[in-house]
Formats: structure tokens, sequence, C-alpha cells
């Protein structure tokens, strides 16, 4: 299974079901070609995350880190944490997105004892490379678990047999003492972020300033530039110009409306500004993003 647009709540929560309660497991074999501009945009959920770089290289923007991958490698995505990744040419990343509850049932002395542990940790994320023996065998792991979805016996009760074991791996060898208070301080500043990222989305049509959008999170507009750039490696106002590029990027896909009227309608008062933004953040003008699309269609 593929699919190519990552769909969210005001809160940033992606809003597709990964599986069902029945089997809380789902597996995607994706190309970030496909992806609008390459990039799976920022978004979290409350499931787990392995992906794995089949080939390619991609860029991972996961909590307050930036980490690239080359082929070969995997990376672990904790639940609840505020990711994106993109890369610069056609990366395939097969991946797996379950709830923990997949791995042990809640209230039981697994669950308890080696999955919440990790998923109430500060670890935001874990990378894996070849290099080290048990990342090694963890990705040998992840393979065979990719390998099963294509297999018609038995290939629910093989898989979750196979995540059990590449979790214990993982546990044996991460690192889970940190403290949670780390944890709670970090979840407060992801919601003030969030909430801040809300402000944005639903403005950004009209003409908003840094103080606009830090009085939206009760903050101080240092306080808002710190979180901005911690979590998401950018200014308040380059994160609304970028939002303001994609909204425009919708509306030259979905409707006829000339490049002016897209520019007004979502917060560019020039349209000179508007086409240098784009031209600068995607390396195409508006017209030519219309014209690619109309030919894939």
């Amino acid at each position: 299974m593929n699919y190519n647009k990552i769909i969210t709540d005001e809160n940033l929560m992606e809003t597709i079901q990964h599986g069902d309660k029945e089997y809380p497991f789902c597996f995607y074999y994706d190309n970030l070609a496909l992806f609008d501009f390459n990039c799976v945009n920022w978004h979290w959920h409350t499931e787990i995350e392995f992906v794995y770089v089949q080939s390619g290289t991609v860029t991972f923007c996961i909590g307050t880190e930036q980490i690239t991958l080359s082929e070969g490698n995997a990376v672990f995505i904790n639940s609840k944490v505020l990711h994106e990744f993109y890369s610069e040419d056609n990366a395939v990343i097969p991946n797996f997105v379950c709830y923990p509850t997949f791995i042990a049932p809640i209230e039981t002395r697994i669950y308890n004892q080696y999955v919440q542990p990790i998923i109430s940790s500060t670890i935001s994320y874990q990378i894996f490379s070849p290099a080290l023996p048990w990342q090694k065998e963890i990705l040998d792991i992840l393979q065979e678990i990719f390998t099963q979805q294509n297999s018609a016996c038995a290939k629910e009760l093989i898989t979750s047999s196979l995540l059990q074991k590449l979790w214990a791996v993982f546990f044996e060898h991460i690192d889970t003492t940190h403290l949670n208070q780390q944890q709670e301080h970090s979840a407060q500043s992801q919601i003030k972020l969030q909430v801040m990222m809300q402000y944005i989305h639903t403005n950004y049509s009209s003409q908003i300033a840094l103080s606009d959008i830090a009085q939206s999170a009760g903050i101080s507009k240092s306080s808002a530039l710190s979180f901005f750039h911690k979590y998401l490696k950018r200014s308040p106002v380059s994160y609304l110009i970028l939002y303001r590029l994609k909204k425009a990027s919708e509306l030259l896909i979905t409707t006829d409306l000339k490049l002016v009227e897209i520019a007004y309608a979502t917060g560019f008062n020039n349209i000179g500004y508007f086409c240098k933004q784009y031209k600068i953040h995607y390396g195409i003008t508006p017209t030519e993003y219309r014209k690619l699309k109309a030919q894939r269609k």
C-alpha cells in the first residue's frame, strides 16, 4: 500500500487510520517522488513508526532534531512526536505504522515493562545503521517484516511475532532513563508550538505578524522564535510563508483562479513577491507547477 498525501487536523495530528482495532498495523511502500515536492509534511500520530531507506537519501526532521539517512539505514519515530521528511531524489521508503498495543495489550506486564517505558520516554527517534551489530539485526528483522507483507500465509501472525522480536532487541539496547519531567516539559513546548501553527493555519490569508503568532500561545516573541527554530528549524514568519505557498499550490491545482487572485487569497499582497518566493522555495514558478500537475492528470 502507498499514499501520497498527509491529511492532518488543526493540531497537525494525522487523521488517516492506520490499520484497525482488529489489526492495528499498516505497511506502506512509498516513493517520495509521488509526494508534492518530495516531502511528507509535518504531522504526528499516536502510533509508532519504522521507516527504512531502500534507495536515495532522506532528510528527517523529528522533534527538535534533523537527520539525513542514506540507503540501507532506518529510523524509529516514537508516538506523538512531530515529524517531517523529504528527499531531493526519488527515495523509496518502505515503512510501517502501528499502535504500541500491537506489540502487547495494554495493562499487561509486557506492555508496562517493555513498551510503556519507551513510548513515555523523551526518546523522539532512534537510527539503525548496519555498522552496529544490534542495529544490523533490527534492519534484518525489518526486511523480514516487509517481505511478509506480500505473503498470503499467516502474514498477520508472523508480522506480530517479528515485531516482538524487533522490539526485544530494541529494548535491550535503548536508553530508557529519561526523566518524566523532561518528557512533560517537551510535551508542553510542543503543544505551544502546535497552538501557534494552528493560528497560522487559520489566519494565513490575513496580514499577521510575529507578535500575533506569539500572542496566540501566550508567550513572548523571543519564545515563539525559539520554539519554531527548536522544532521546525525555521522562523515563524518563514513557516507562515511556506504555509501560504502550500495553500497556493492547492489552489493552482484545484481552481482556475488567476495568479494574482491566488496570491491575494493566500496572504501575498504582491504578485511579484509571491512568484519570487514560490521559485525560491520550490525551484519552479507557479505557472510551471500548474502546467506540470495538469500534464499528470
